[in-house]
């Protein structure tokens, strides 16, 4: 199993690139946001990867982070979506967008990237938001509700009305970002349980 690739990005396409480890060229499968985060050919560049063998093909995926490859391996487990399509999310979205769609049950969001529909945006959303709270990329969305401060006692409240707490404190976070720093408890329960429940 080759988790990592380290080397010289000989070239690349708009979803693969030739990355050269001391003379064997690996062709890697890629986002277009792994991709972007190359850099310009000839630069020394890391890769996490994932094999994929299948009875008539054997692929090698390429991701900037950890934290991509393990939404790139829920992706993928989810019934539907292949390889390709969980490549197209992962160029659509970043991981924290992934990860706050997911939680706040935001299938629009996901619907964003070529080649998935509303049902499959769904389906996603449904079987990957109890997870969205676990992975890398969730640290980010906690991180923005302080301790003591509204925004928490609006997480809080979302969860007293039976909302998890991945889902509340995403959609507490997606109020805050609306309404801004200074928004008071009212306001972010109103909207945070508008975007829970959307």
């Amino acid at each position: 199993m080759i988790a990592k690739l380290t080397g010289t990005l000989d070239d690349f396409g708009p979803d693969w690139a030739v990355i050269d480890v001391s003379g064997v060229g690996y062709l890697v499968q890629a986002s277009a946001k792994t991709l972007a985060s190359l850099g310009p050919r000839g630069e020394r560049v890391t890769v996490h990867t994932e094999l994929q063998v299948s009875e008539n093909d054997m692929r090698l995926i390429g991701f900037a982070s950890g934290a991509e490859r393990e939404w790139f391996r829920l992706l993928t487990a989810v019934q539907g979506v292949g390889s390709k399509v969980a490549l197209a999310i992962l160029s659509a979205l970043s991981v924290d967008e992934l990860q706050r769609a997911c939680a706040g049950s935001d299938a629009a969001m996901v619907a964003r990237a070529q080649g998935v529909g509303p049902k499959l945006a769904s389906r996603i959303v449904n079987e990957l938001k109890d997870k969205a709270g676990v992975l890398p990329g969730a640290a980010g969305v906690v991180a923005a509700i302080a301790a003591g401060s509204a925004s928490a006692d609006a997480v809080s409240a979302l969860q007293n009305l039976g909302f998890k707490p991945a889902v509340a404190s995403a959609a507490v976070a997606r109020a805050l970002d609306e309404l801004g720093e200074g928004a008071e408890l009212n306001a972010l329960v109103r909207l945070g349980l508008k975007r829970a429940a959307g």
